[in-house]
């Protein structure tokens, strides 16, 4: 390995493009389309490297080089090590930046400084301030490296309040719109630069192949010509375009392609599963992406916390340094995901070697930095970390912060653009979050002709992502998990509900909003906003593509004023394409909007006339995934044998075609004890296929007949979708009892919260506990018993307790046989509804809150 390292120390292309330019450039423009038949065969009948290009990107010249030899000659042994380690700020001191010398710091998705997961423009600098401050505090070093400040901005600058949040990829990718992208991307880097981040987690630029995978809205399209059209866009949108001036200019960002290789193509869909694929249809889908970021310059890739054919990418040297750095002549650095180096064989969080060795640059380790520094260090010194190898890492790392400028531009706070917060949601921000959302709607049917709406009519507003700006904004808004926040959250975004209401009142129309959709006057028009509520990660991966309404009403909603003759536009929000045939069904019209972000009046643009009568904006955003005909149509892709999508890739209505559909079949293609969505136990009257309810006189003799507690079916927003629980004097217990075990370790060291809806109708003086089951004799149990009898009587409330309370109070939350339980020691009625986990929105732990429901 030693001389391995020692030949592409230099430049990181020995290997690279043994023939001329041209013909290099010619092999790269065909991998960034989507190969035909013919290549794909021919992809497949060659082996190892050369189904990939070969590509040619000099991201430096002797000069940069020789200076960085300097710098690495200058530094020592436990420089070199803190630089290739990456801590979170939320398990860090700016102290131990500089006594470990640490090469970066990134900011999580619940990361934030202060109390919550997000912060204001003024926090966030000030963050960084403190952080730079340390890294080049010259106390005894020869040399102090600036450190990279990174983030997942991975729809707008989505981390900080007032910034501008674009629709996720898959609605971008729907747009189809290159240049719309990398006018995002310029925007996204001029936020960034606001705030004092300098590095982006971002594009991501996975093929998904499997819509039950959590983080399919992270993916452009199902199909790599999409993806390869964006890729390079984005790039240069955030770097400037390479070999230009504006290259790393002072209001770019670092870019990171990700997440290196194969994520979209796990079995089954399941968030850092295992890609079952050959080399050839690995470079051909799931590589597509990589070759034009590169091209235009991207200074990271992220390693992927999936595996290809049962090898973990963190640690697969073929693919981390043969392919990537060797035949497609990457120049700039691999960091890793959140601890992801701890799924190579023989790694732990704390310790793994073995991934630096294949090609890892910089470990993302962000509770676990500093035992992974201490062993990492004691590996260099025993040459299991070659010399070499060390010293390559490091070049590539300083190399982007060259090519940035951190070592000239000084303290964030000092540079271009930090602290101006005009820049956050400037006008011509928003304006441009307002086209991309226009361009990414998909209309899937307009039966009659009824869209647009002209503005004079009487409207009714209904649905629970109406008036959210939280929910329609989706996953990676404000918090990891998104959702729940309120509007004033997003001072200067605007709702669907808000759009609707600016375009019908300056029509002279009327508009009411019912979430419920109750009206006194019945209305010309019902525009539903119903859908997904927001996820991120495995926390959206799903068992099929069934929709599993969260609000249990949209359906019904729909149906009831269909009877009562008023015309139903739906506009659905999600994250993937799901089989909603029962919605389409009870619809006049039909909007796929996806996730639309902060800019709300976008849908507006295009469901309403002008003030003339004319169109005003017509839908052309097309389906970049293929959209199920049944719930268990998955995986669903152009190309796949018998094809038989109910609308294809690249469908999609304008006004002047017939939008008629069908009245569509109903029946899922599920049994109905195979439907359910992850995370949710019980919802709209129904309890997880997989759940039964339990009761007994204690949590030792539950059964399913169990009459010690009284058991009856009430109402909280809609027919008997809560149930009602009486016990008696001696107290009793109620569970969600599972059919198998289930692991909510990851969502524990997520932060995820359980939350229910509850109703304290009367409480006895005896203690009242909730908590979790994991086998016999293992439980976790907090007493809540205050914060309920201080909401008796006074209707439906929310609790929410960290699941981490759980795992304090004894349950082993890798093997639970029961997600929920609650025990009282003397009498009580209550009720209880909507059981389901969420992201904790504070990112603080919190054992047993009651708020607004």
């Amino acid at each position: 390995m030693t001389d391995r390292y020692k030949r592409r120390a230099r430049f990181g292309v020995a290997a690279v493009c043994c023939f001329c330019l041209s013909a290099c450039a010619g092999e790269n423009e065909e991998m960034a389309k989507a190969p035909d038949a013919s290549a794909a065969a021919d992809a497949e009948s060659r082996d190892g490297v050369s189904v990939w290009p070969q590509i040619e990107t000099p991201l430096t010249d002797d000069e940069s080089e020789a200076r960085i030899d300097t710098l690495i000659a200058a530094m020592m042994l436990e420089q070199k090590v803190g630089q290739v380690i990456q801590a979170d700020s939320s398990s860090v001191t700016p102290e131990e930046v500089k006594h470990y010398r640490l090469g970066s710091v990134l900011s999580g998705g619940n990361s934030a400084p202060g109390d919550h997961a997000y912060a204001s423009a003024d926090e966030w600098l000030a963050m960084a301030d403190a952080f730079y401050d340390a890294s080049v505090d010259p106390d005894g070093v020869e040399t102090a490296i600036p450190i990279l400040l990174g983030i997942d901005a991975v729809h707008g600058h989505n981390n900080v309040i007032g910034g501008t949040v674009f629709p996720h990829n898959i609605g971008l990718g729907a747009a189809h719109d290159p240049d719309l992208v990398r006018r995002i991307a310029v925007v996204t880097a001029k936020e960034l630069r606001v705030t004092g981040h300098d590095w982006t987690f971002a594009p991501t630029v996975a093929v998904p192949q499997d819509d039950r995978w959590g983080r399919t809205y992270e993916g452009f399209s199902e199909d790599p010509a999409v993806v390869a059209s964006y890729a390079g866009e984005i790039v240069e949108g955030l770097q400037g375009d390479f070999g230009s001036g504006a290259f790393m200019g002072p209001d770019k960002v670092v870019s990171t392609a990700k997440h290196y290789l194969g994520d979209g193509g796990t079995e089954g869909g399941r968030d850092q599963g295992d890609a079952k694929a050959s080399e050839a249809d690995l470079a051909r889908i799931h590589g597509a992406g990589y070759p034009p970021a590169i091209r235009a310059g991207a200074l990271s890739v992220m390693a992927s916390f999936s595996s290809w054919n049962g090898e973990a990418l963190h640690g697969h040297e073929h693919l981390l340094t043969d392919v990537l750095k060797d035949r497609m002549g990457f120049q700039g650095f691999v960091v890793g995901d959140w601890n992801g180096h701890a799924k190579v064989e023989g790694c732990t969080n704390e310790n793994c070697p073995a991934a630096i060795n294949a090609g890892l640059d910089m470990f993302m380790a962000p509770d676990s930095w500093k035992g992974l520094y201490e062993n990492t260090l004691e590996q260099a010194r025993s040459g299991e970390i070659s010399e070499a190898r060390l010293d390559d890492a490091v070049r590539r790392i300083l190399r982007a912060k060259l090519l940035l400028g951190v070592f000239d531009q000084g303290r964030p706070s000092d540079r271009p653009l930090s602290g101006d917060e005009t820049v956050l949601g400037a006008p011509e921000h928003k304006a441009l979050a307002r086209e991309a959302v226009r361009k990414s709607l998909v209309l899937l049917k307009n039966n009659d002709g009824v869209l647009p709406l002209r503005r004079d009519l009487n409207v009714l507003v209904a649905g629970d992502g109406a008036d959210d700006i939280s929910k329609q904004s989706g996953g990676w808004t404000l918090t990891w998990q998104g959702g729940g926040l309120d509007n004033a959250l997003f001072p200067n975004g605007q709702s669907i509900f808000g759009g609707l209401k600016d375009a019908v009142e300056s029509g002279g129309g009327r508009i009411v909003m019912s979430e419920t959709g109750a009206y006194d006057e019945r209305p010309d028009v019902a525009i539903i906003v119903f859908g997904e509520d927001s996820y991120a990660e495995f926390q959206g991966d799903l068992d099929d593509v069934a929709f599993t309404d969260p609000s249990g009403q949209a359906l019904q909603m729909m149906r009831k004023l269909k009877a009562d003759g008023v015309t139903v536009v739906s506009v659905f929000l999600s994250g993937r394409p799901l089989w909603v045939n029962p919605e389409l069904n009870a619809s006049d019209a039909f909007v796929a909007a996806w996730l639309p972000g902060t800019e709300g009046g976008g849908v507006a643009d295009v469901l309403f006339r002008d003030h003339d009568g004319a169109v005003n904006k017509d839908f052309t955003g097309t389906l970049s995934y293929s959209w199920p005909k049944t719930a268990a149509q998955t995986p669903l892709n152009k190309g796949d044998e018998n094809y038989d999508p109910l609308f294809a890739l690249g469908y999609g209505l304008t006004y002047e075609q017939d939008g008629a559909l069908p009245e569509l079949s109903e029946d899922s293609g599920l049994d109905e004890g195979e439907k359910g969505t992850p995370g949710v136990y019980f919802a709209g009257g129904e309890l997880a296929p997989s759940l039964m309810l339990t009761t007994g006189a204690d949590l030792s003799s539950l059964s399913e007949s169990g009459n010690a507690v009284s058991v009856s079916r009430v109402d909280r927003r809609a027919q008997e979708d809560a149930i009602e629980l009486s016990f008696p004097e001696s107290g009793g217990a109620a569970v969600l009892a599972s059919a198998g075990l289930i692991d909510l370790s990851r969502e524990t060291v997520g932060q995820l919260e359980l939350s229910l809806a509850v109703r304290a109708d009367e409480l006895g003086d005896g203690a009242v506990n909730i908590g979790v089951l994991c086998g016999e004799g293992c439980a976790g149990l907090i007493d809540v018993s205050s914060a309920l009898r201080a909401e008796e009587g006074a209707g439906w409330r929310r609790m929410r307790v960290t699941l981490a309370c759980f795992a304090d109070a004894g349950a082993d939350m890798a093997s639970l046989s029961a997600p929920f339980a609650i025990e009282t020691a003397g009498a009580a009625r209550l009720a209880i509804a909507d059981v389901r986990l969420v992201q904790d929105a504070n990112g603080v732990k919190d054992c047993g809150t009651v708020e607004a429901d």
